[in-house]
């Protein structure tokens, strides 16, 4: 199965390049430092200590703490991070700069994995939640590298898609020194797939750090926009999201005629498209990247990268996208951080956890359509202890599961934060 797996992946592999160039007529970066997908990056002398390999924004985010208490460790240019996407590379950047190496992964191709691994040659390799790769995993286990899937997850419908070839699938989690799952219903799953040796971390996005900086934005942010009117954000939103959003605020405002929307698209590319949405709307619409907004401001479009924090610390509740589409959703979490109320819509099937743990606590609710959406809101502007209540207890759920981080630093051998 895996030289099959092999040939089809060489024989798409143009299909694949094309795709990139496709990708980069919106994101110009996709066309740039191809060779890195092909293991040709700069030979690391005297290799690093450990590689961490984070897929996109969401997972590079979810990294930050692992990777800044590994540096700590190591020293500065001892860790090598990668992504597959612009977006995460720009955020893995902005974030840690020249204190980690960074580059792209390399395609699952044998020689871009031998490549890549004889010219960085790692002490130890980190790979974040579900990312497979069978010859990237065998060639780790040939050189004797620890391999640890961190922070590991696998919904049910991917259970159901990797069960089709669950003897290969079980070769692969062969090759893994320790998959440390989220929670014991991921845990379960991946033992069922064949992973001979799976623990239970928790997951480290409960650990993250707010930044300082970021709160002090977002102060900034809502006093530009008013501090006495009610302000909502629709977070990490996809196509189709966004008109969702801008049909509820239109809907709010018949009822709170100075309330605001801060809108924030997921993916970079779209945030032009999103902004001639707004135009179109006849909604008072600012760009972030184009200065501060004022207090006729109906809707702030979040054009900036790495300031999700800021966003929120401006709202005063949250909808979490990628929830009312089938993407599965995004990070309910880092709202909940900040002790904001948290609303999403049903299609939450790769954060059932975190989903669960803030509907269970009364931090969150579930919402189906718009019409859902503005009745939710409106209740919330009208009724600050109810935002207050489910604020305090999304904000105390999220810090009694802090300890992920701990013990996945002790089982890389590092001492944990201090």
């Amino acid at each position: 199965m895996r030289l099959l797996y092999t040939f089809l992946l060489y024989l798409i592999t143009p299909l694949v390049l094309l795709r990139l160039l496709w990708k980069s007529r919106l994101q110009p970066e996709y066309r740039r430092r191809v060779g890195e997908r092909f293991g040709l990056v700069d030979p690391a002398e005297g290799g690093v200590a450990v590689w961490v390999h984070a897929v996109s924004v969401g997972e590079s985010l979810a990294a930050l703490p692992l990777i800044e208490q590994l540096i700590r460790r190591h020293g500065e240019g001892r860790v090598w991070v990668t992504t597959t996407t612009p977006t995460g590379s720009e955020r893995v950047q902005a974030a840690l700069g020249q204190r980690v190496r960074h580059s792209y992964a390399p395609y699952d191709l044998p020689g871009s994995v031998a490549r890549f691994l004889e010219r960085v040659r790692p002490c130890q390799v980190v790979i974040m939640e579900t990312e497979l790769w069978p010859n990237l995993f065998r060639a780790i286990r040939k050189r004797g590298l620890p391999l640890l899937v961190a922070n590991a997850r696998l919904s049910p419908r991917s259970f159901r898609g990797y069960g089709r070839l669950r003897r290969s699938i079980a070769g692969v989690l062969a090759d893994c020194t320790e998959v440390a799952a989220q929670s014991e219903a991921d845990a379960e799953r991946f033992r069922s797939l064949g992973a001979p040796r799976v623990s239970v971390m928790g997951n480290i996005k409960f650990d993250m750090a707010v930044p300082e900086e970021q709160l002090r934005r977002g102060r900034e942010l809502r006093a530009a926009l008013g501090t006495s009117r009610p302000v909502w954000i629709a977070a990490s939103t996809h196509e189709g999201e966004e008109q969702a959003a801008l049909d509820t605020q239109r809907e709010l405002l018949k009822r709170y005629p100075d309330s605001a929307l801060i809108l924030v698209p997921r993916h970079p590319q779209r945030f032009d498209e999103v902004a001639k949405l707004i135009e179109r709307s006849g909604l008072r619409g600012v760009r972030r990247s184009a200065g501060a907004p004022d207090a006729q401001t109906q809707v702030l479009l979040g054009d900036s990268m790495g300031e999700m924090f800021a966003y929120f610390a401006a709202a005063d509740a949250a909808f979490v996208g990628g929830s009312l589409v089938p993407v599965g959703g995004h990070n309910v979490l880092e709202p909940a951080a900040l002790g904001l109320p948290v609303l999403f819509g049903p299609q939450m099937h790769n954060f059932v956890a975190a989903r669960d743990l803030l509907l269970g606590c009364g931090a969150a609710q579930v919402i189906g359509d718009t019409a859902q959406l503005a009745a939710a809101l409106a209740k919330l502007f009208g009724d600050a202890a109810q935002r207050a209540r489910m604020g305090q207890a999304g904000k105390a759920a999220v810090e009694a599961n802090r300890g992920a981080l701990a013990r996945l630093l002790a089982l890389l051998g590092v001492a944990g934060p201090a």
